[in-house]
């Protein structure tokens, strides 16, 4: 069962009255270089900030959850890290979830490490969930997986990624038939069980992986308790409307993620806002429908 923080509530609580007060749209926030001197930005610390001002005036108060990517701050070095715990304090402030995309992954003492960085509230880097990758072995999550439920945050772990070459890896197949994919699906259903109204441990499901059962992993394999990052939709090729085959039963549980589709409107505010209240508003359009 979930441990939870002093007020009682859980990282899966929290997100699932986001989702239901805002919509389940994720912005992710990747200031890329080219992106920043499209913006008319300079690729610096004081472009970076510029950007992310912008982005925090525009959706803080309108969007549930925004996913930095930690590569982009960190390749400016630690003023960069400094604009990004900015942006952290500025979009919780506004009511929003923060989902840090820095995909850790270690054991022992490092995965300890990177737990006490993202997912402490005593750390300047702590953000309502982290994303981290399986790969040396789920069991070696558990100290990640336990300092989020210790203080009432999440972990989001890459199950399915929109990436192609991630297909060589997760949907290779272990002695009993199942994927790695389906491995990691299992396992969060397990960290997950009996949790309400869902856990606080997530899997990553790329957007971009055809209709359900296409690869091995139909729509009820993908049910596990908890909520479904869905990365790669726009400049990765895949629609809004392509969310309903993929997902299929678990589409209410999706966080459709959205960056340079949405990025690409700025600088201007307007644009930036009315881009993302559309893609949110066709998500909504097709739960309804469900």
């Amino acid at each position: 069962m979930t441990e939870q923080r002093g007020d009682g509530v859980t990282f899966g609580s929290r997100l699932f009255e986001a989702m239901r007060d805002r919509g389940p749209l994720c912005v992710g926030i990747d200031p890329h270089a080219s992106l920043l001197r499209e913006w008319g930005l300079g690729d610096d610390v004081a472009g970076l900030e510029r950007f992310c001002r912008t982005v925090v005036d525009a959706l803080a108060g309108d969007v549930a959850i925004f996913k930095p990517q930690s590569a982009f701050f960190e390749r400016h070095g630690s003023r960069g890290i400094a604009v990004l715990e900015r942006l952290l304090t500025e979009l919780r402030s506004a009511g929003a979830l923060v989902l840090m995309d820095a995909k850790r992954g270690d054991i022992g003492s490092t995965v300890q490490a990177y737990a006490d960085a993202y997912l402490d509230p005593s750390s300047s880097l702590c953000a309502d969930a982290v994303t981290a990758s399986p790969y040396l072995g789920f069991g070696s999550l558990q100290p990640l997986i336990d300092t989020a439920l210790a203080h009432g945050n999440g972990v989001f772990v890459l199950a399915r990624t929109s990436n192609p070459e991630g297909g060589e890896v997760q949907h290779a197949c272990g002695p009993d038939g199942r994927t790695v994919a389906e491995t990691i699906f299992d396992h969060v259903r397990r960290v997950n069980a009996g949790e309400r109204p869902f856990g606080s441990i997530g899997c990553v499901v790329g957007a971009t992986g055809g209709r359900a059962g296409t690869d091995g992993v139909d729509g009820e394999k993908l049910r596990v308790n908890g909520p479904l990052l869905a990365p790669g939709i726009g400049a990765q090729g895949a629609q809004v409307s392509d969310l309903k085959g993929v997902f299929g039963p678990v589409l209410s549980c999706v966080l459709p993620s959205v960056s340079r589709e949405i990025l690409r409107c700025g600088p201007d505010s307007a644009a930036l806002s009315a881009s993302a209240f559309a893609l949110n508003a066709q998500v909504k359009e097709m739960l309804i429908e469900k």
